[in-house]
Protein backbone atom coordinates (compact mmCIF):
# COMPACT_ATOMS: atom_id res chain seq x y z
CA UNK A 1 0.00 0.00 0.00
CA UNK A 2 1.32 3.70 -1.15
CA UNK A 3 0.64 5.85 1.89
CA UNK A 4 1.49 10.12 1.29
CA UNK A 5 3.75 11.90 3.79
CA UNK A 6 2.61 15.19 4.44
CA UNK A 7 3.05 18.18 6.38
CA UNK A 8 1.47 18.01 9.78
CA UNK A 9 -0.85 20.38 11.61
CA UNK A 10 1.90 23.61 12.24
CA UNK A 11 1.82 25.19 15.73
CA UNK A 12 -0.48 27.98 16.09
CA UNK A 13 0.20 31.27 14.49
CA UNK A 14 2.82 29.89 12.21
CA UNK A 15 1.78 29.71 8.31
CA UNK A 16 4.59 28.05 6.89
CA UNK A 17 7.81 25.46 7.33
CA UNK A 18 11.08 25.12 5.61
CA UNK A 19 12.14 21.58 4.50
CA UNK A 20 15.96 21.54 6.19
CA UNK A 21 17.39 18.34 5.25
CA UNK A 22 15.79 14.68 4.23
CA UNK A 23 17.37 12.04 6.56
CA UNK A 24 16.11 9.61 3.96
CA UNK A 25 16.10 9.59 0.08
CA UNK A 26 14.15 7.28 -2.31
CA UNK A 27 14.80 3.72 -2.19
CA UNK A 28 15.48 3.64 1.61
CA UNK A 29 13.76 1.20 3.86
CA UNK A 30 12.01 3.25 7.55
CA UNK A 31 10.69 2.13 10.40
CA UNK A 32 7.37 3.01 11.89
CA UNK A 33 8.36 6.15 13.93
CA UNK A 34 11.65 7.28 12.31
CA UNK A 35 12.14 10.42 11.76
CA UNK A 36 12.00 11.43 7.84
CA UNK A 37 12.84 15.09 7.66
CA UNK A 38 13.28 18.11 9.98
CA UNK A 39 10.59 20.88 9.55
CA UNK A 40 11.52 24.51 10.39
CA UNK A 41 9.35 27.21 11.34
CA UNK A 42 10.19 30.61 12.62
CA UNK A 43 9.53 29.34 16.63
CA UNK A 44 10.87 25.48 16.60
CA UNK A 45 12.21 22.44 14.55
CA UNK A 46 9.48 19.65 14.28
CA UNK A 47 10.73 15.85 13.60
CA UNK A 48 8.50 14.47 10.89
CA UNK A 49 8.30 10.79 11.75
CA UNK A 50 6.95 7.77 9.20
CA UNK A 51 3.24 6.34 10.25
CA UNK A 52 4.14 3.04 9.00
CA UNK A 53 7.05 1.37 8.29
CA UNK A 54 8.32 0.75 4.17
CA UNK A 55 9.67 2.01 1.60
CA UNK A 56 10.42 5.50 0.35
CA UNK A 57 9.32 5.64 -3.53
CA UNK A 58 8.81 8.96 -4.13
CA UNK A 59 10.11 12.25 -2.67
CA UNK A 60 8.06 15.22 -4.13
CA UNK A 61 9.55 18.53 -1.90
CA UNK A 62 12.89 19.15 -1.75
CA UNK A 63 15.69 20.85 1.11
CA UNK A 64 14.75 24.22 1.22
CA UNK A 65 11.20 24.14 -0.06
CA UNK A 66 8.49 25.97 1.56
CA UNK A 67 5.46 24.25 2.48
CA UNK A 68 2.36 24.20 4.51
CA UNK A 69 0.10 22.32 6.54
CA UNK A 70 -1.18 19.18 4.67
CA UNK A 71 0.97 19.21 1.33
CA UNK A 72 2.45 16.49 0.36
CA UNK A 73 5.94 15.64 0.48
CA UNK A 74 6.83 12.00 0.04
CA UNK A 75 5.07 8.71 -0.63
CA UNK A 76 6.30 5.10 1.04
CA UNK A 77 5.27 1.39 -0.04
CA UNK A 78 4.49 -0.08 3.09
CA UNK A 79 4.74 -3.77 1.36
CA UNK A 80 7.89 -3.12 -0.52
CA UNK A 81 10.74 -5.34 1.60
CA UNK A 82 13.84 -3.43 2.97
CA UNK A 83 16.32 -5.87 1.05
CA UNK A 84 14.86 -6.41 -2.14
CA UNK A 85 12.28 -3.30 -2.87
CA UNK A 86 15.59 -0.93 -4.47
CA UNK A 87 17.74 -3.82 -5.76
CA UNK A 88 15.31 -5.79 -7.53
CA UNK A 89 14.30 -2.40 -9.62
CA UNK A 90 17.70 -1.35 -10.34
CA UNK A 91 18.89 -5.26 -11.63
CA UNK A 92 15.84 -6.02 -13.87
CA UNK A 93 14.05 -2.73 -14.47
CA UNK A 94 11.69 -3.72 -17.58
CA UNK A 95 10.34 -7.32 -15.66
CA UNK A 96 7.18 -7.65 -14.75
CA UNK A 97 7.64 -8.05 -10.96
CA UNK A 98 6.80 -11.06 -9.24
CA UNK A 99 3.76 -11.75 -7.49
CA UNK A 100 4.18 -10.51 -3.58
CA UNK A 101 4.50 -7.41 -1.94
CA UNK A 102 6.33 -5.30 -4.88
CA UNK A 103 3.30 -5.96 -7.23
CA UNK A 104 0.42 -6.17 -5.09
CA UNK A 105 1.76 -2.05 -4.24
CA UNK A 106 2.11 -1.31 -7.80
CA UNK A 107 -1.59 -2.09 -8.78
CA UNK A 108 -2.21 1.69 -9.79
CA UNK A 109 -0.76 4.15 -12.83
CA UNK A 110 1.95 6.48 -11.27
CA UNK A 111 4.13 4.31 -8.91
CA UNK A 112 7.05 4.50 -9.25
CA UNK A 113 9.72 1.48 -8.54
CA UNK A 114 12.63 2.56 -6.21
CA UNK A 115 15.31 3.18 -9.10
CA UNK A 116 12.79 5.56 -11.31
CA UNK A 117 11.68 7.18 -8.32
CA UNK A 118 15.45 7.67 -6.87
CA UNK A 119 16.02 9.14 -10.67
CA UNK A 120 12.79 11.13 -10.52
CA UNK A 121 14.13 12.35 -7.46
CA UNK A 122 17.38 13.23 -9.11
CA UNK A 123 15.91 15.13 -12.25
CA UNK A 124 13.17 17.12 -10.26
CA UNK A 125 10.19 15.31 -12.31
CA UNK A 126 6.66 14.34 -11.31
CA UNK A 127 5.86 10.79 -12.11
CA UNK A 128 2.21 11.03 -10.73
CA UNK A 129 0.76 11.01 -13.74
CA UNK A 130 2.98 8.96 -16.07
CA UNK A 131 1.60 5.66 -17.25
CA UNK A 132 4.63 3.63 -17.00
CA UNK A 133 5.76 0.64 -19.10
CA UNK A 134 5.79 -1.95 -16.22
CA UNK A 135 3.50 -4.22 -14.88
CA UNK A 136 -0.14 -3.00 -13.61
CA UNK A 137 1.27 0.86 -15.27
CA UNK A 138 4.61 0.73 -12.31
CA UNK A 139 7.06 3.63 -13.68
CA UNK A 140 10.03 2.41 -14.46
CA UNK A 141 13.68 4.11 -14.95
CA UNK A 142 13.43 4.13 -18.65
CA UNK A 143 10.32 5.63 -18.35
CA UNK A 144 11.94 8.51 -16.12
CA UNK A 145 15.09 8.43 -18.22
CA UNK A 146 12.85 9.65 -21.20
CA UNK A 147 11.21 12.66 -19.01
CA UNK A 148 13.48 16.08 -19.62
CA UNK A 149 14.66 17.38 -15.98
CA UNK A 150 12.30 19.85 -14.50
CA UNK A 151 13.70 23.18 -13.81
CA UNK A 152 15.44 23.88 -10.10
CA UNK A 153 12.83 25.19 -7.60
CA UNK A 154 13.47 28.31 -6.18
CA UNK A 155 12.66 28.02 -2.66
CA UNK A 156 15.60 25.96 -2.23
CA UNK A 157 17.65 29.35 -2.10
CA UNK A 158 21.15 27.80 -1.68
CA UNK A 159 24.31 29.88 -0.62
CA UNK A 160 25.84 32.20 -3.38
CA UNK A 161 29.62 33.27 -3.52
CA UNK A 162 30.01 36.34 -5.36
CA UNK A 163 33.54 36.62 -6.21
CA UNK A 164 35.26 40.74 -6.14
CA UNK A 165 38.68 40.25 -7.25
CA UNK A 166 40.50 38.38 -4.30
CA UNK A 167 37.36 38.92 -2.44
CA UNK A 168 34.91 36.77 -1.88
CA UNK A 169 31.39 37.81 -0.56
CA UNK A 170 28.83 35.43 -0.01
CA UNK A 171 24.87 35.23 -0.06
CA UNK A 172 22.94 33.37 2.62
CA UNK A 173 19.51 33.14 2.70
CA UNK A 174 18.15 33.89 6.56
CA UNK A 175 16.86 30.94 8.20
CA UNK A 176 12.85 31.33 9.64
CA UNK A 177 14.71 31.55 13.31
CA UNK A 178 17.09 34.40 12.29
CA UNK A 179 14.25 36.19 10.29
CA UNK A 180 11.47 35.86 13.79
CA UNK A 181 14.17 37.24 15.87
CA UNK A 182 14.81 39.75 13.99
CA UNK A 183 11.12 40.68 13.45
CA UNK A 184 10.56 40.22 17.10
CA UNK A 185 13.89 42.73 17.97
CA UNK A 186 12.58 45.13 16.02
CA UNK A 187 8.75 45.10 16.80
CA UNK A 188 10.43 45.57 20.79
CA UNK A 189 12.75 48.73 19.80
CA UNK A 190 9.65 50.44 17.96
CA UNK A 191 6.80 49.74 20.29
CA UNK A 192 8.54 49.64 24.16
CA UNK A 193 10.15 52.88 25.74
CA UNK A 194 13.46 50.84 26.69
CA UNK A 195 15.24 52.07 29.17
CA UNK A 196 18.52 50.30 31.14
CA UNK A 197 19.65 50.72 34.47
CA UNK A 198 22.82 48.97 35.62
CA UNK A 199 24.00 47.82 39.02
CA UNK A 200 27.30 45.43 40.23
CA UNK A 201 26.73 42.78 42.42
CA UNK A 202 29.73 40.87 44.41
CA UNK A 203 29.78 37.07 43.55
CA UNK A 204 31.95 36.03 46.17
CA UNK A 205 29.38 34.88 48.44
CA UNK A 206 27.54 32.53 45.95
CA UNK A 207 31.00 31.53 44.96
CA UNK A 208 31.79 30.48 48.31
CA UNK A 209 28.59 28.84 48.67
CA UNK A 210 28.72 27.24 45.05
CA UNK A 211 32.14 25.59 45.98
CA UNK A 212 31.04 24.43 49.43
CA UNK A 213 27.93 22.48 48.68
CA UNK A 214 28.51 21.54 44.61
CA UNK A 215 29.67 18.35 44.64
CA UNK A 216 27.27 17.16 47.58
CA UNK A 217 24.55 18.74 45.73
CA UNK A 218 25.52 16.76 42.31
CA UNK A 219 25.45 13.50 43.93
CA UNK A 220 22.47 13.92 45.38
CA UNK A 221 20.65 15.73 42.53
CA UNK A 222 22.73 14.37 39.80
CA UNK A 223 23.18 17.78 38.00
CA UNK A 224 26.02 20.55 38.54
CA UNK A 225 25.21 23.38 41.19
CA UNK A 226 25.28 26.53 38.53
CA UNK A 227 24.75 30.32 39.10
CA UNK A 228 21.50 30.76 37.06
CA UNK A 229 19.57 28.98 39.78
CA UNK A 230 20.77 31.71 42.53
CA UNK A 231 19.82 34.69 39.79
CA UNK A 232 16.08 33.21 38.78
CA UNK A 233 15.50 32.79 42.40
CA UNK A 234 16.25 36.30 43.27
CA UNK A 235 14.59 37.83 40.22
CA UNK A 236 11.56 36.41 41.43
CA UNK A 237 12.07 37.83 44.73
CA UNK A 238 12.56 41.23 43.46
CA UNK A 239 9.35 40.40 40.98
CA UNK A 240 7.12 39.70 44.18
CA UNK A 241 8.24 43.02 45.76
CA UNK A 242 7.63 45.03 42.31
CA UNK A 243 4.63 43.16 40.62
CA UNK A 244 4.69 46.14 37.25
CA UNK A 245 8.20 44.48 36.46
CA UNK A 246 6.14 40.90 36.17
CA UNK A 247 3.44 42.64 34.47
CA UNK A 248 2.36 43.36 30.65
CA UNK A 249 0.59 45.91 28.54
CA UNK A 250 -2.53 45.01 26.58
CA UNK A 251 -3.90 47.32 24.50
CA UNK A 252 -4.48 49.94 27.16
CA UNK A 253 -4.56 47.66 30.21
CA UNK A 254 -1.93 46.63 32.20
CA UNK A 255 -1.98 42.55 32.71
CA UNK A 256 -0.61 41.90 36.36
CA UNK A 257 0.56 38.08 36.14
CA UNK A 258 0.28 36.41 39.71
CA UNK A 259 2.33 33.46 38.48
CA UNK A 260 6.67 33.90 37.84
CA UNK A 261 7.26 31.95 34.50
CA UNK A 262 10.88 33.14 33.90
CA UNK A 263 12.66 33.03 30.27
CA UNK A 264 15.99 31.51 30.26
CA UNK A 265 17.93 32.54 26.61
CA UNK A 266 19.56 29.59 25.69
CA UNK A 267 21.91 29.43 22.93
CA UNK A 268 20.92 26.57 20.00
CA UNK A 269 22.87 26.01 16.28
CA UNK A 270 19.97 27.80 15.12
CA UNK A 271 20.26 30.58 17.09
CA UNK A 272 19.12 32.08 20.06
CA UNK A 273 15.54 30.65 22.27
CA UNK A 274 14.19 31.27 25.09
CA UNK A 275 12.80 28.18 26.66
CA UNK A 276 10.64 29.24 30.40
CA UNK A 277 10.62 28.20 33.63
CA UNK A 278 7.24 28.08 34.85
CA UNK A 279 6.02 28.91 38.09
CA UNK A 280 9.44 29.20 38.93
CA UNK A 281 8.48 30.59 42.43
CA UNK A 282 7.51 26.78 43.07
CA UNK A 283 10.41 25.31 41.98
CA UNK A 284 13.71 24.29 44.25
CA UNK A 285 17.54 25.35 43.14
CA UNK A 286 17.61 21.58 42.06
CA UNK A 287 14.45 21.75 40.06
CA UNK A 288 15.76 24.88 38.41
CA UNK A 289 19.51 23.59 37.17
CA UNK A 290 17.48 20.21 35.95
CA UNK A 291 14.82 22.29 33.72
CA UNK A 292 17.82 24.34 32.68
CA UNK A 293 20.45 21.60 31.44
CA UNK A 294 17.15 19.40 29.79
CA UNK A 295 16.55 22.79 27.96
CA UNK A 296 19.51 23.02 26.87
CA UNK A 297 20.12 19.51 25.35
CA UNK A 298 16.48 20.28 23.42
CA UNK A 299 17.68 23.41 22.22
CA UNK A 300 21.23 21.60 20.85
CA UNK A 301 19.98 18.29 19.59
CA UNK A 302 16.70 20.60 17.72
CA UNK A 303 14.12 19.52 20.04
CA UNK A 304 12.81 21.88 21.86
CA UNK A 305 8.97 22.04 21.53
CA UNK A 306 6.80 25.34 20.91
CA UNK A 307 5.04 24.46 23.90
CA UNK A 308 8.77 25.28 25.97
CA UNK A 309 9.00 28.97 24.53
CA UNK A 310 5.04 30.15 25.02
CA UNK A 311 4.27 32.29 27.99
CA UNK A 312 6.96 33.94 29.71
CA UNK A 313 6.78 37.11 32.14
CA UNK A 314 10.20 37.75 32.52
CA UNK A 315 13.94 36.77 30.90
CA UNK A 316 16.87 36.45 31.87
CA UNK A 317 19.75 36.24 29.80
CA UNK A 318 23.50 35.62 30.28
CA UNK A 319 25.60 37.85 27.88
CA UNK A 320 28.69 36.48 30.13
CA UNK A 321 28.75 32.93 28.92
CA UNK A 322 30.49 34.64 26.08
CA UNK A 323 32.61 36.99 27.84
CA UNK A 324 30.44 39.79 27.57
CA UNK A 325 31.25 42.58 30.29
CA UNK A 326 28.13 44.80 29.85
CA UNK A 327 25.40 45.15 27.19
CA UNK A 328 21.56 46.80 27.28
CA UNK A 329 19.41 43.20 26.23
CA UNK A 330 16.16 43.48 24.38
CA UNK A 331 12.63 42.99 26.28
CA UNK A 332 10.88 40.06 24.62
CA UNK A 333 7.26 41.08 24.33
CA UNK A 334 4.45 41.21 25.40
CA UNK A 335 7.23 41.21 28.80
CA UNK A 336 8.45 44.73 30.24
CA UNK A 337 11.94 43.90 31.46
CA UNK A 338 14.99 41.23 31.23
CA UNK A 339 17.83 41.27 33.15
CA UNK A 340 21.41 40.63 31.74
CA UNK A 341 23.98 38.97 33.48
CA UNK A 342 27.71 39.32 32.10
CA UNK A 343 31.44 38.12 33.11
CA UNK A 344 32.40 37.89 36.48
CA UNK A 345 35.71 39.42 37.14
CA UNK A 346 37.73 40.09 39.91
CA UNK A 347 38.28 44.13 40.47
CA UNK A 348 38.98 46.51 43.03
CA UNK A 349 36.44 47.14 45.22
CA UNK A 350 36.17 49.03 48.57
CA UNK A 351 34.47 47.29 51.67
CA UNK A 352 34.80 49.46 55.35
CA UNK A 353 37.38 51.64 53.98
CA UNK A 354 39.40 48.92 52.23
CA UNK A 355 40.28 48.09 49.23
CA UNK A 356 40.01 44.51 48.41
CA UNK A 357 39.76 42.54 45.39
CA UNK A 358 36.44 40.94 44.61
CA UNK A 359 34.69 38.86 42.08
CA UNK A 360 32.48 40.79 40.22
CA UNK A 361 29.52 41.23 37.75
CA UNK A 362 27.71 44.11 36.04
CA UNK A 363 23.92 43.19 35.59
CA UNK A 364 21.83 44.93 33.40
CA UNK A 365 17.82 45.71 33.68
CA UNK A 366 16.37 46.84 30.75
CA UNK A 367 12.67 47.50 31.34
CA UNK A 368 9.83 48.94 29.80
CA UNK A 369 9.49 52.79 30.86
CA UNK A 370 5.59 53.05 29.88
CA UNK A 371 4.44 50.91 32.93
CA UNK A 372 7.61 50.82 35.21
CA UNK A 373 9.30 53.80 36.77
CA UNK A 374 12.77 54.23 37.33
CA UNK A 375 12.55 53.83 40.67
CA UNK A 376 10.78 50.43 40.96
CA UNK A 377 13.54 49.27 38.09
CA UNK A 378 16.13 50.46 39.83
CA UNK A 379 15.15 49.23 43.40
CA UNK A 380 14.30 45.62 41.28
CA UNK A 381 17.61 45.55 40.40
CA UNK A 382 18.98 46.55 43.73
CA UNK A 383 16.88 43.80 45.86
CA UNK A 384 18.37 41.28 43.19
CA UNK A 385 21.99 42.30 43.70
CA UNK A 386 21.30 42.23 47.74
CA UNK A 387 19.51 38.35 47.43
CA UNK A 388 22.92 37.26 45.69
CA UNK A 389 25.58 38.90 47.86
CA UNK A 390 23.22 37.62 50.71
CA UNK A 391 21.87 34.16 49.46
CA UNK A 392 20.44 32.59 52.72
CA UNK A 393 18.14 35.61 52.14
CA UNK A 394 16.86 33.72 49.35
CA UNK A 395 16.07 30.64 51.57
CA UNK A 396 14.72 32.63 54.06
CA UNK A 397 12.38 34.84 51.46
CA UNK A 398 13.65 37.82 53.31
Amino acid sequence: MIIEITVPPLPESVTEATLMSWHKKVGDYVNRDENLIDLETDKVVLELPAQQAGVIVEIIEQDGATVTAGQLLAKIDTEAKAAAAAPAAAQAPAAAPAAGHVAAAGAQAGVAMPAAAKLAAEKGVDVSGVQGSGRDGRVLKEDVAAIPAAAPKAAAAPAVAVPLGDRVEQRVPMSRLRQRVAERLLQSQSQNAILTTFNEVNMKPIMDLRAKYKDKFEKQYGVKLGFMSFFVKAAVAALKKFPAVNASIDGNDIVYHGYFDIGIAVGSPRGLVVPILRNADQMSIADIELAIVDYANKAKSGKIAIEDLTGGTFSITNGGTFGSMMSTPIINPPQSAILGMHATKERAVVENGQVVVRPMMYLALSYDHRIIDGREAVLTLVTIKEALEDPARLILEI
